[in-house]
Formats: structure tokens, sequence, C-alpha cells
């Protein structure tokens, strides 16, 4: 059980004694209840802590895009802002593959390779994206995810600032990846938090309308069975990729796309690929942005209701050296409507190597070079999104 003190506009944790089962069983107190009180505290993690929340990213702080539109109506973009129309026009609609999660799960519990596998098998080699289906994560769970989102960009802005990021900090209110005043920037506000391990949540961050905590342990659950199922597809043996991802780190991206006259000349979200092994993207409402690089074609995806759209991440290319690759993807945004979504990014736990496993690459060259897990992070953070300019600096031939 996970008690949670509230106090003004944030929720500290005063006592954590519970069993894990992917699930956390959150009470809150009120605040006259003193510390002392519980039996024991949380331990924090220190060396989590310094490699995520003190590393010097020195994203530049940017005006939020929802507050100009506010004031604007959104009918005068700034400069910084604006694109070449070229490079933000779309193509035909990417049908890519879908996969059922439950079909999955009966394969991996009978320990055999069904059709359901080799579907996700051949998404992953050729798309490098599916669409989840029947994923178990409950809808009371989805939709209060949703909520949760939905209250927090509805705040009024003097609220939203109290959860501003700091200089130097990844997580909070605001942007990232912003390095230069002379930067084209996206059109979009953040809310960028880290969730798992739970004594990695920074709670001053976390506002009086937290994300769902048990969210991101539904979708921490979906991720770890899909990698033991992508190891078993790789020949590989359950372990080498699911030792790696105990006590793993998971972040959740919130976004906030505003609408925008000039839709056709902006990017919510610059191109790029996902640093970490799995990222499973939830769209909070009807309006779709999501586009992917396939071809040389920038192909929008259009969500399946109640379906999770997964990606495949960096750290994964790597570990599979190469069988598996990231995909360069975007956001763009729609001329008259807001668009919200929410990615959970999940990572192998902080002393991981990244590197191709050995079980691999143990009959050819390493494609890829290794780097210990907090300065594959750093770099990324510290790298403009480009394509997938960042995973060409780490390969070798």
């Amino acid at each position: 059980m996970l008690l949670l003190r509230k106090e003004k506009t944030s929720w500290f944790v005063v006592f954590c004694d519970y069993m894990w089962t992917g699930f956390l069983n959150v009470k809150v107190l009120d605040a006259s209840v003193p510390a002392s009180r519980c039996v024991k505290r949380c331990e924090v993690d220190r060396r989590l802590g310094t490699i995520l929340k003190e590393q010097e990213m020195a994203s530049l702080p940017v005006p939020s895009v929802q507050a100009m539109v506010a004031a604007t109506g959104g009918a005068d973009v700034p400069p910084r802002y604006l694109r070449p129309a070229e490079a933000v026009a779309g193509d035909s609609e990417a049908h890519i593959p879908i996969i059922d999660y439950q079909r999955l799960l009966l394969e991996l519990e009978l320990d055999r390779h069904g059709e359901e596998s080799a579907r996700l098998h051949g998404a992953c080699q050729d798309w490098g994206f599916f669409q989840l289906i029947n994923h178990s994560v409950p809808d009371d769970v989805v939709e209060g995810m949703k909520a949760s989102i939905q209250q927090f960009f509805q705040l009024p802005m003097e609220t939203k600032k109290q959860f501003a990021m700091e200089r130097g900090q990844l997580e909070g209110y605001g942007q990232l990846f912003v390095f230069s005043e002379d930067q084209k920037l996206d059109w979009a506000d953040i809310l960028y938090l880290y969730t798992q391990p739970h004594e990695s949540r920074n709670t001053k961050l976390w506002p009086d309308q937290p994300a769902n905590f048990r969210y991101s342990g539904a979708v921490k659950d979906v991720s770890d069975s899909l990698l033991a199922t992508m190891a078993k597809n790789l020949g590989l043996k359950r372990e080498a990729i699911a030792d790696k991802c105990i006590r793993g780190v998971q972040s959740v991206r919130m976004n906030y796309y505003p609408p925008c006259a000039q839709a056709e000349k902006v990017v919510g979200l610059s191109p790029h690929s996902d640093a970490g092994l799995l990222t499973l993207v939830l769209q909070v409402n009807h309006v779709q942005g999501l586009q992917i690089k396939r071809n040389n074609r920038w192909l929008p995806v259009k969500p399946v209701p109640g379906a999770f759209i997964v990606n495949i991440g960096d750290m994964f290319e790597v570990f599979t050296n190469g069988r598996y690759k990231s995909i360069e993807h975007r956001a763009v945004v729609d001329p008259k409507e807001e668009r919200l979504s929410v990615a959970a990014f999940h990572l192998p736990n902080i002393h991981a190597i990244i590197s191709p496993l050995k079980e691999i690459a143990a009959h050819e060259d390493d494609g890829y070079k290794t780097l210990d897990h907090g300065s594959f992070m750093k770099l990324f953070y510290t790298t403009k999104l480009e394509g997938k300019s960042f995973l060409e600096r780490l390969k070798l031939n």
C-alpha cells in the first residue's frame, strides 16, 4: 500500500509498504497526519536520482504554445515555429500491423511459437511499429489516465507553471531538446515525468490530478510481456532481456498539441526515434497526428480505438545488433482541434550495459558502440531531435 499526503499542490510519499503486483494501491491521507506515525519510509535510490535528475541536460526554456494560442487565437505563428511546407507534408495512410496481446500471452504461457508471435516478429522486423489490441489494461485505468492528462492541460497557466522544468532537469512542464535560440521549435507543450521504479518519482512535480499510478504499472507489465515474446522470437532465452529490465526505468511524456491556423507549416514533434526499448503510445482524444517514415515517405497512422501504438526504440536496435530497428516518426497538428497523447517509454535498469547482446552478436561484428545506461541517456538528451542522427553516432560500421 502506498500512502500519500496532500500538501498544497504536490503529493508527498510518506509511507511505502506494498507487495508488487504490477499495480500500486493508493490512499490519500489528510495533511494533518504526521509523518512520525508512518512505520517506515520509502528508500530513495540515490544513484538512480543522480542519473535521472542531476544530469546537465541544458534544454533551454521556451514559451508555452498553449498560452500563446490562448492569447492570440493562434492566427499569428512566430517564425521560430514555421517550417517549409514540403517538410511537413504527409502521404497516404500507413496500415501498420495489428497484434492481439491476449493471443501473444497464450502462446507465451504455452511456450510455443504461434501465428501471433510470428506476426509480431514480422512487425518488428519490417515496420518497427504495430498497434496492440486486447492489451488487458482495464478500461477504467485507461480512462483515468486520459482524464488526468486532460485535467492537467486545462489548469490555469499559473498553476501549470508550478510544475515547470528547472534548468538542467528533464522532468516537469515545458519542452525538451532545445539547445539554441535560433532552433526551430515544436508546436506543443509537454509534462514529462519518471514513473518507474516508484522511488524515482519526483513528487514535487505531480499535480493535484496526478497521472494514474495504476496506469504506470499496467503498461509496464504489457511492455515486459512483449519483450519476453520478442526475446523468444529472436531465439534468445527470456532472461537475456528480462534480467536487464528488473527495476527497469519508465518515463511518461504527456503531450498537448494546440490547433494551429498554419498547421501545414508547423510540426508538433520533430522527426526522431525513441531512445529506449519499447514505447507504448495512448491516443487521448480523437485527433490523430502521428506519422512514421517509411521508404522516405511520411505516412499518417490512424489509431485503432482502444489500442496502444507500440514502437521499437534505439536501445532495442542496439541489443539486437540491428535485427529490430527503431523507426523515425513525428507528430503533426490539426488546424482546428487540439490533440493529446501520452507515451510511456520503457528502458532497462540503470545498471544495464547498452551493447549488442552476446547471444546475438557471438558470430558477427558488433554494429554499435558500447555505453553504460547513464552515458547513453545523457548523449540522447543532449542531442537535437533530427531523425535517427543520434543512433547514427553510435554505429561502428
